[in-house]
């Protein structure tokens, strides 16, 4: 897709992508983040904050297969920090009474009770994300002899990953049926529908958005599914080098295992950033057939949005493009555009 700069000039268009979050959409521009949630009274909340990539303060980080890994661990932490703030600026937010090792832990940190709660949740986060995605499918090892070839190495890998891939999707798809979680999936759903318009060139209303199809290639989804895929045939490379080059079968020991592919992550990481956004931008029979996975992957984090659910992300993509709209303007900072 091509758009016209200020002089008139064809110059690729800037990927906008965002993330559901409590009860509305955050859209990520190239220089700002904007989050507009629905409130229960009809109302819609906005906010926006700045935004600079990392790649332009230390060029370094923007380089292909180092940006991949950046932008994952940075997603990451921009994830965590606006489901927080979605949740304050829905009014729904909870008053949770901190433990005593939480308080203990701020005080010694010199931090607020909130943060300090926050990166434990992330912290307990990846813990579960490790287990379940990388000790428990790595016990398969068990079940093989302990001196493999080069094709044991292989089947090795190939059944981690597909235990891995199964696990995935058995979390997808029971995190699914939580009632609250369907709403979070439709709003997820009207982003993508929403990067569509704006990636069509569009006007930016409900129902332009919603002839678009909730599956978009460059979601985190696809990402998540391509990067699980991809670790199978990279760590199968990395196995087959190491016994060649050493006579060491590194897959052979649980802990050395576990412990290679997770030093490994980020190599894992960029690559599979790097062959998204080619498929992503790519349109032939074999891209085609190489996104359908993936895309199949997010009817299980997706659902069919409203128009009401449509028209908060759009008010979320206008504001990280243009800035906030004219309104209702709290002592946060954020505006409120009250329901007609």
């Amino acid at each position: 897709m091509k758009k016209k700069d200020n002089t008139g000039a064809s110059c690729p268009r800037a990927d906008i992508g965002g993330q559901a979050v409590l009860d509305g959409v955050m859209m990520k521009s190239p220089d700002a983040i904007a989050i507009a949630v629905r409130r229960a009274n009809g109302d819609i909340v906005v906010k926006r904050e700045n935004y600079e990539a990392p790649g332009k303060k230390h060029p370094l980080l923007g380089k292909p297969f180092i940006r991949g890994t950046v932008n994952m661990v940075q997603m990451l932490a921009i994830g965590m920090r606006v489901l927080e703030d979605s949740m304050k600026m829905s009014g729904n937010e909870e008053e949770v009474e901190p433990s005593k090792f939480e308080k203990w832990l701020a005080e010694r940190l010199g931090k607020s009770v909130d943060k300090v709660i926050m990166g434990t949740a992330i912290v307990m986060a990846m813990a579960m994300s490790m287990g379940l995605f990388v000790l428990l499918p790595n016990l398969v090892i068990l079940l093989f002899p302990e001196n493999a070839t080069g094709g044991m190495l292989l089947m090795k890998n190939l059944v981690s990953g597909i235990i891995r891939i199964s696990l995935l999707m058995g979390y997808i798809w029971l995190v699914g049926l939580i009632p609250d979680m369907r709403t979070t999936f439709q709003y997820h759903g009207s982003e993508h529908k929403t990067v569509y318009c704006h990636e069509h060139d569009l006007p930016l209303t409900p129902k332009n958005a919603q002839q678009f199809t909730t599956l978009h290639p460059r979601c985190g989804t696809s990402f998540l599914l391509l990067t699980f895929f991809l670790s199978i045939i990279f760590y199968s490379i990395i196995d087959v080098l190491v016994l060649q080059l050493t006579g060491f079968d590194l897959g052979a020991h649980y802990m050395l295992r576990v412990g290679s592919r997770i030093l490994l992550l980020p190599c894992v990481a960029g690559i599979s950033y790097e062959v998204l956004k080619a498929l992503a931008h790519a349109e032939n029979p074999l891209t085609r057939a190489l996104r359908w996975p993936g895309l199949q992957m997010q009817r299980l984090t997706t659902r069919q949005p409203s128009d009401d659910q449509c028209e908060v992300a759009i008010v979320s993509m206008n504001a990280a493009l243009h800035g906030l709209p004219d309104g209702e303007k709290t002592p946060e900072g954020w505006i409120i555009l009250h329901k007609a």
